[in-house]
């Protein structure tokens, strides 16, 4: 398996990896797969300032993982919030536990600190949502920080979703700035 960073060309490919956890599950909050082009334009939009890489295998792309701006004021600039998604054959294969050690080495080299993940929890046995994005960032090093209960509202089903980090960084009181648009794949 390499890592290797998302090109345009590659949304079809990534966005058939998403369209089954927009339509089959509650991990992502939309409600309709996004259209190519409108695909297209997050890619673009992402990696021109942050890490968006990929997992292929035999020419294939098994998963893809990014991290996207916190909240666009500048005192958030070291802190991000990140996604991994994995094609559903290549589950449980260390594809995302490889995508982040990738994305987190990628951010702290670019002066990001803090990695912060959005995650949607179910509040019993669930069809469309286990526990497993939850215990994957627990065993990834991140700590639960706060609940936001009944904020998301799927398949006639009212979802908690909480907030994770992982601090991979040192806080400085003259902290460097974030080298934007400098992000690689090592």
């Amino acid at each position: 398996m390499e890592i290797m960073p998302v090109k345009i060309e590659d949304a079809k490919e990534l966005l058939s990896i998403y369209a089954p956890y927009v339509r089959d599950t509650a991990v992502s909050f939309e409600y309709e797969v996004p259209s190519l082009p409108d695909f297209q334009d997050r890619i673009r939009s992402i990696s021109s300032d942050l890490p968006y890489i990929k997992v292929v295998e035999k020419g294939e792309i098994l998963g893809y993982a990014y991290a996207g701006k916190f909240k666009n004021r500048k005192a958030y600039d070291w802190s991000v919030e990140v996604t991994v998604y994995v094609r559903k054959d290549s589950r449980r294969a260390g594809v995302g536990k490889l995508l982040y050690h990738a994305l987190e080495d990628s951010l702290k080299r670019i002066g990001v600190l803090n990695m912060n993940a959005c995650i949607a929890r179910p509040k019993g046995e669930d069809e469309h949502l286990s526990d497993g994005s939850y215990c994957f960032h627990e065993k990834m090093g991140f700590h639960s920080v706060g609940t936001f209960h009944n904020s998301g509202y799927k398949f006639h089903t009212w979802y908690d979703m909480i907030w994770m980090e992982k601090i991979i960084g040192e806080h400085q009181k003259d902290q460097r700035n974030v080298r934007f648009g400098e992000w690689t794949v090592e």
